[in-house]
Parts: C-alpha cells; structure tokens; sequence
C-alpha cells in the first residue's frame, strides 16, 4: 500500500483522484487546499490530515518522510499554472508526482521538469485518460490498420456549460489556467495526436472568452474543432434533454461515441503509474505545444 498526499482537495476534478486511490488500495494520509470545503475526504479517507496553509502541509511531509513514513506519491489537482510548482514540491520530498492535466502551460516548463526528474531521480506522472477509453483505443487501432496515406477528415465538438462564475476564477484568467483551449480542450488534442500523429499545421478561426474554434492537420487527418463553455451552443436536442454537455468526435462522417466509460479512466492511469507505465513527460508535451501555438496566434 503506496501513501498519497493531495495539492487541491477542494478543486473539481480532486474526486476522481481520491476515488482512484481508494480503488487502487492506497491512502491518502494528507491533503491541501487554501479553501476548506473538503467535506469529499469524509467519503474517501477521513483520518486524512488537512491543511489550508503550505507552509504548514510542508513541514508535515517533511516530518513523516525522517519519520520514515514518507509519501509515495503527491497527487496534484490545483490550478494550472501552479502545477509545476507543486511538481517539484513532490519531487523535492522525494515522491513521485502524479498531475492533472495540462501538465504545464508551457513546453519550456517541461524542459525544467525533465531536469528535476534526472536530479531527484523520481517521476512526473500525468492523467491522459481518453488513451484509454475503449472507444478512443479502438479508433486508434482502425487508423493504424488503414492505407498510409490515407487522410482522414475529423470534426471535434466538445461544449461543457459554465456559469458566470468560471470568467470570475482562475479559470477564466488566461495567464492561470492557458485559456479555454488549454483549461477544456488539452485532453482531446492529446487523444486526437495520439490517433492521428504529429502536427503538420495549426490554426485558430476564433477564440473568445467562452468558445474556441480552429483547424488542426495532423499526419493522418484534417481536423476541425469547437470547445465551448456557453450553453447557448449545445445542439437543440441536448437542451431539450437537460444535457449540460454534449461530445461528438466524426472521423469519414462517422460518430465515435465515446459519451460514456469516463467513470474509471482516472483508477486505469492509476494502475499503470503503479506500475511504473503511466504516461510521463515526453507523452503530455504535443498536446502541449499544440495549445501552446494557440495561445501564441490568438
């Protein structure tokens, strides 16, 4: 049984974490957050220690590590542009880190990163879970078994409702979060090189605060893309439904589906970093680059 810390207890995606290590049959002995709603530890691990303060989370680390009870792995969910920070917090203390997606926001972040790993000789670990939903996993074996030059046409539509409240937090701040593409859309250009291969050219049509649009042209495929956090975009049938969020990924105008099997795919990239084949550095840096290029020309 590996012990686990948690950076950003509080934030939205810190269930799925705990609920991967719970199922994974770890614990989490510690846990941060600058905000105190964290009654979620009560559903996962209660006898967790808490802390608002860094400082404080710090010097506990530190004493359970010359305790000899030292963490295995810090698990980080706080906002983006804090990650590296907090990953090489993890790494200093002797841990493995396992962090949410955008790994940075920059691909000269990971460069550094690289570094500290060669240093302190443990690993960055990162959460590309679409690599291993069955859908995703069985469109990537049908390109693959396709003619090489073969170029498929793919449209990518992904709109996720949020309130007025996500322009008012980190997430809204561009130079927190990476913008929209970075903050809701790094996983899905992540899948889409992983399926299609690398970029040949990368094009912005439209960025605003609520909606993202562009071309992506990758080795295999001529991609056209549209993230969205206003609910005014979502198809007729999904508002008539009270579906917040609607996914469509058609590659030779064919649906995937791939709308439903998320509820596991955090405990599966558990159980390969715990086996020491989770997805590192070298995996998150083009989906990096690519949302990185975005920001550049928007």
């Amino acid at each position: 049984m590996k012990n686990f810390a948690l950076i950003g207890a509080a934030g939205y995606v810190a269930p799925r974490h705990l609920q991967a290590i719970r199922d994974t049959g770890n614990t989490l002995v510690a846990a941060l957050d600058k905000f105190d709603s964290v009654g979620i530890l009560d559903s996962y691990f209660p006898e967790a220690d808490f802390f608002t303060e860094f400082e404080r989370f710090d010097r506990h680390v530190d004493k359970l590590r010359r305790q000899g009870r030292k963490i295995d792995f810090v698990t980080i969910c706080s906002p983006n542009y804090l990650h590296d920070a907090h990953i090489r917090f993890a790494l200093r203390h002797q841990s493995d880190a396992i962090c949410e997606k955008p790994l940075v926001l920059n691909p000269w972040n990971l460069d550094a990163l690289t570094e500290i790993e060669k240093e302190t000789g443990r690993k960055v670990y990162t959460i590309l879970q679409l690599r291993l939903h069955p859908a995703i996993q069985q469109l990537k074996r049908e390109i693959d078994a396709a003619p090489k030059g073969k170029q498929f046409k793919v449209s990518l539509r992904y709109i996720t409702s949020r309130g007025h409240w996500y322009h008012h937090s980190w997430k809204g701040d561009e130079s927190k979060s990476g913008g929209l593409a970075t903050n809701i859309g790094i996983h899905f250009f992540d899948m889409l090189q992983w399926v299609f291969g690398g970029v040949k050219s990368n094009a912005s049509t439209d960025i605003s605060d609520d909606h993202a649009s562009g071309t992506l042209i990758l080795e295999r495929a001529s991609i056209d893309w549209f993230l969205s956090i206003n609910a005014d975009h979502l198809p007729e049938a999904s508002r008539k439904q009270g579906k917040p969020t609607h996914r469509s990924l058609e590659v030779e105008g064919k649906e995937i589906e791939f709308s439903e099997g998320f509820g596991d795919l955090h405990t599966k990239c558990y159980e390969q970093v715990l086996k020491g084949q989770g997805f590192g550095i070298h995996e998150a840096r083009p989906s990096i680059e690519i949302v990185h290029a975005l920001r550049k020309k928007s």
